[in-house]
């Protein structure tokens, strides 16, 4: 497999990296329908520890087996495919070899208390996902909680460990806590700061929100505005996001949230597309949806971000 023009361009701004993290970024950005663009379209499927498996899987009852998420993945075309350690262990030697995998190191769960702070468990580890054959670990990170600056020694720990023998590590950098307001979790200002911690953290591939033109931090918000920073639309704000990313020299993609219409979906991948992301992480939009509707909606994301629709 020669990696393309395009795919060593990306490579080459991981300039402190060994031969096997570059080696896994490639084998991610040459896989499936996308291979080799640039773009990347990954199917993280958490939200079972997140949210509970009824919330989760219920409205697919298909999806409630593991196999269901692996075979999605690979019919779909799609680059690579996240999940908890037993999610993954659960197809681990079926599947062995037929998609790049993600193994996700730590989560929460939605039974803890509303006082408990915001946080995650590390539930696997660098040598479970070196066992699974993975291709990355992905660890959350929440910028604005009170827990963060423990959040942000662990994921530097881990992250080293992981470089170490080979393996890239993915950043999801979700804003939420206690110094931040709900609307402040997706506003523009919040969501660049996130990028920028991912990647001072070292994250060679950071997973963010899609972002609304709120300003929540004052400091921010007075820079804004004075340099007239274009945040008018889900393009621009793309393009600040890629900025605040070392200047687009880190791959990032956004996720897909909570279950929506199929055109906001389209038009989300289309601002990313225009604003120079590399792609999509969509989870309970793509599995909550019967496979057949899913694989459609998987074709339409594969040609917008060819540039064909």
């Amino acid at each position: 497999m020669k990696a393309t023009r395009k795919v060593q361009q990306i490579l080459a701004n991981y300039e402190g990296e060994n031969p096997g993290v570059k080696g896994n970024l490639c084998r991610m950005l040459m896989e499936g329908r996308l291979k080799g663009t640039g773009k990347m379209i990954i199917l993280p499927v958490d939200q079972g520890f997140e949210h509970g498996p009824a919330r989760t899987y219920g409205p697919n009852a298909p999806a409630y087996d593991p196999h269901y998420h692996y075979q999605l993945a690979i019919d779909a075309g799609l680059n690579a495919f996240a999940a908890p350690l037993g999610l993954l262990e659960a197809g681990a030697d079926t599947f062995a070899g037929q998609i790049p995998t993600i193994l996700k190191v730590n989560s929460a769960n939605s039974l803890m208390s509303s006082t408990s702070g915001k946080d995650q468990a590390v539930t696997a580890s660098v040598d479970d996902a070196l066992r699974l054959g993975c291709s990355a670990i992905g660890f959350t990170i929440y910028p604005g909680s009170d827990r963060q600056l423990d959040m942000f020694e662990e994921i530097v720990e881990m992250r080293h460990e992981a470089a170490s023998v080979g393996l890239p590590t993915v950043i999801w950098s979700y804003p939420r806590g206690e110094a931040i307001s709900k609307e402040g979790e997706t506003a523009i200002d919040v969501a660049a700061y996130a990028a920028q911690i991912a990647a001072l953290l070292g994250a060679h591939i950071i997973k963010i929100k899609l972002s609304t033109d709120h300003l929540e931090v004052p400091e921010a918000k007075k820079v804004f505005e004075e340099q007239q920073i274009d945040i008018a639309s889900q393009t621009a704000r793309v393009k600040e996001c890629m900025r605040s990313s070392f200047n687009g020299r880190r791959i990032v993609v956004f996720s897909g949230g909570a279950k929506k219409g199929e055109e906001s979906i389209y038009d989300d991948a289309r601002a990313i597309r225009d604003g120079g992301g590399n792609g999509s992480i969509i989870g309970r939009n793509a599995f909550q949806r019967e496979k057949s509707e899913a694989m459609a909606m998987f074709d339409k994301l594969v040609s917008i971000y060819k540039g064909s629709e």
